[in-house]
């Protein structure tokens, strides 16, 4: 049974507002250990919006479901123009200060691992190697019907081939890689099909209203087990997907810290949480700890 997708949330109004102080992640990541929890705010600074922060995308846009994906023909028709044009600026993000000290971090033995909730690939662009996608990539694609794989950008040169000439401008990108564009912009764009079976194509990740596979989820289970400490970086924790983890940690009595300027709603079962921009946040933590964090690599 698939439940209705959580798009908000209303904070509880009897929590302490968040430090400026990062010296307990200095302290944590310094003890080793250490799973990190990623959400959409740590990709802010290259580019691509949140749902939920400031100008956070939800204002303006509503996520395709799994639900009118699978059941709409037009559903997917406006999904696949926006997306094919948003993933040309998914394309050209750049992992940012954030996703280079984790995976600063990781080269020095202080993390156990790293779960992200994004699809954008930028943690390992970054050159982090233990990551888990929990919601799946948007550089791959696969058929509902036969369940064949296949590389998006494959799937962007035959939708480049199918839709000469489309090149609307886009009012937004959105954390999931779909461009704002009216149904006037969307027009007849034309979807291509599965290559292998003529099926109905879908990219590699998890839709609002769709589960999390199993063996995704008892995967990440077993890295919370085994955690000194959970770190959550950008994340508003609405959606359960995420918060199952910060809520499994807390009821082991292992310390839950987070990054984020806003509220969350996971702040109740943390120890922390340091309400600072992250790029800065984990760069100024690094120099603690006496790490260095690459340069981004010149263009």
């Amino acid at each position: 049974m698939r439940m209705r997708p959580t798009l908000s949330w209303t904070p509880a109004g009897d929590l302490p507002p968040g430090t400026s102080d990062p010296r307990p992640v200095a302290d944590a990541l310094g003890a080793g250990g250490v799973l990190v929890l990623s959400g959409a705010g740590i990709s802010t600074e290259s580019g691509i919006p949140d749902y939920r922060g400031e100008g956070g995308s939800l204002s303006r846009h509503t996520p395709m479901t799994y639900q009118d994906f699978t059941a709409d023909a037009r559903a997917r028709r406006r999904y696949w123009a926006r997306s094919h044009l948003g993933w040309r600026t998914f394309g050209r993000a750049r992992p940012n200060a954030g996703h280079r000290a984790v995976a600063a971090f990781e080269r020095h033995g202080l993390l156990s691992g790293v779960i992200t909730q994004n699809v954008d690939g930028l943690h390992q662009a970054a050159a982090s190697e233990d990551v888990v996608e929990l919601h799946g990539t948007l550089d791959r694609v696969v058929c509902l019907s036969c369940g064949a794989f296949s590389p998006r950008r494959e799937l962007a040169r035959r939708l480049e081939e199918a839709n000469p000439g489309f090149e609307p401008v886009a009012a937004g990108i959105n954390p999931d890689g779909d461009a704002d564009l009216t149904d006037d912009q969307v027009g007849d764009f034309r979807v291509v099909p599965c290559a292998v079976c003529g099926g109905v194509l879908k990219p590699d990740v998890v839709f609002f209203g769709e589960s999390v596979p199993p063996r995704r989820v008892e995967h990440c289970r077993e890295l919370v087990r085994g955690a000194t400490s959970l770190l959550v970086l950008g994340s508003s924790l609405t959606v359960m997907s995420g918060l199952r983890f910060v809520r499994q940690a807390a009821q082991a009595g292992t310390p839950v810290l987070i990054v984020n300027r806003d509220r969350t709603r996971g702040d109740q079962h943390a120890v922390t949480r340091v309400a600072l921009p992250l790029g800065a946040t984990l760069t100024t933590v690094a120099d603690r700890l006496g790490i260095a964090v690459e340069d981004e690599p010149a263009a």
